[in-house]
């Protein structure tokens, strides 16, 4: 897949442009319908498949005050766009500025003159520039003027669901991560560098854990104990996760910190990526270490249970192919 990060970049319009846009937060089922239908009609035409999304997230810019969060960081949004097979992936830079732009401007500028757009595939609510003119009935009308066609992707549903970012986002902070897992597609993942933590969890607990930060612009899941399953350098582990404040160590500072089951390396400064497959309890205080050690090798336990259970699908999302 190309990227392309500026509308300067693009020399001379695409050969039988389908092209797809949206902010693609997540890249859920709904966003890979919208893929799908692009590159099959490109392969179709022997055109090009294009999708064009925008960083930072609109949002973040134009609303900034309701601090929403982002369900896949930048590069994991990237990641995924390519294995849905599109050929090109426009980021259009989001400012102020930006978002003054006129739907007429943006469709003529961007979609006509500078990509040659003659299929545009959109979503059933996507709608885009100033005042949010640019839905479906309006690009419809510009295509009949200037010679593409407009097809519009119905809702896509799961489990009477309505597939969307925001629901997305409400089931993450619910921690109803196998419901999450049905619209994804795939598990959630948290990433992060390993940091120094309070060395506690194998001095103190018995349980030495990897120590991550959350970027404050990520979508942080409800606090508790999660299954997990743990990727790094290329091998896929399992484990059993915290995220909260450590209530029984009297923390005020959020921590996510994972046990990684048969796992003795040094990864300090390391990256990990660690996919969320079910919330096994609320995090709570406990008496003392002791107790608190008693319940973790019990999360352990249940862990390993539902990771037995799922070593089919454990399998198939360790793939390279979907963690590279």
């Amino acid at each position: 897949m190309k990227i392309y990060t500026s509308l300067d970049q693009i020399s001379a319009p695409f050969p039988h442009a389908c092209v797809t846009i949206g902010n693609f937060d997540g890249v859920h089922l709904g966003h890979q319908q919208l893929f799908s239908t692009v590159s099959d009609l490109a392969r179709r035409h022997r055109g090009t498949g294009i999708a064009i999304t925008f960083d930072p997230h609109p949002l973040q810019v134009v609303q900034p005050e309701t601090g929403v969060k982002l369900i896949s960081t930048y590069e994991q949004k990237v990641e995924l766009i390519a294995m849905a097979g599109v050929d090109v992936l426009l980021v259009l830079p989001f400012t102020r500025e930006f978002a003054a732009t006129d739907a007429e401007s943006f469709v003529d500028r961007v979609l006509v003159n500078t990509l040659g757009v003659r299929e545009l595939v959109v979503g059933y609510d996507y709608a885009f520039g100033k005042g949010r003119r640019g839905n479906a009935e309006f690009l419809e009308a510009c295509g009949r003027e200037r010679g593409f066609t407009v097809r519009v992707i119905p809702a896509f549903t799961v489990d009477g669901m309505v597939v969307s970012s925001s629901k997305v986002r409400e089931l993450v902070m619910a921690g109803r991560m196998e419901d999450v897992t049905k619209l994804l597609g795939r598990y959630y993942q948290l990433r992060g560098v390993v940091q120094m933590g309070r060395r506690r969890g194998g001095s103190i607990l018995g349980f030495p854990t990897a120590n991550l930060s959350i970027d404050e612009n990520d979508l942080c899941p409800k606090h508790g104990v999660y299954v997990t399953q743990v990727v790094y350098d290329g091998r896929c582990y399992g484990g059993v996760l915290n995220i909260g404040y450590n209530p029984t160590f009297g923390e005020d500072k959020l921590a996510v910190e994972t046990h990684i089951f048969d796992f003795k390396e040094d990864i300090y400064g390391k990256p990990l990526k660690i996919n969320l497959l079910r919330h096994l309890r609320d995090e709570r205080k406990f008496a003392g270490p002791e107790e608190l050690a008693v319940q973790i090798a019990l999360d352990a336990t249940e862990a390993r249970k539902v990771l037995a259970a799922a070593e089919k699908e454990f399998i198939l999302s360790c793939a390279e192919k979907y963690n590279d």
